[in-house]
């Protein structure tokens, strides 16, 4: 599967942005699609997951009730609603898929598709 990221900018802190990782190629299948993010510098970390058939979703503790992730199956689209962002979400944001949902949805090396990320940067 083939991914492209989307939807990145420069926002002010307290607004929002949502991220969109539309998927091509074989989608036929129970995917676990992730959102990852990376900083100047720092490890690539994971932010949210969802299973493609439903059923199961993940966040980071730093985003969690801020950060929303949602599918929309007709679309092949995976999206990440990112609200009360602060100078600490700006990073490369990239989107990631694997075959199967995984107990180790937070490990980077878990997934075999990558999308080429999407820069969000939030001003203070």
């Amino acid at each position: 599967v083939q991914l492209q990221a989307s939807g990145g900018g420069l926002v002010q802190a307290g607004g929002s942005l949502r991220l969109s990782c539309v998927a091509s190629g074989d989608t036929n299948g129970d995917y676990a699609l992730a959102w990852f993010r990376q900083a100047p510098g720092k490890e690539r970390e994971f932010v949210a997951a969802l299973r493609w058939g439903g059923g199961r979703y993940a966040y980071a503790d730093s985003v969690k009730g801020r950060f929303t992730i949602s599918r929309d199956n007709a679309k092949n689209t995976v999206y990440l609603q990112m609200s009360s962002l602060n100078p600490e979400d700006s990073s490369l944001y990239y989107c990631a898929a694997r075959i199967r949902w995984t107990t180790n949805y937070r490990s980077a090396t878990e997934y075999t598709s990558w999308g080429q990320g999407t820069l969000v940067t939030v001003s203070s």
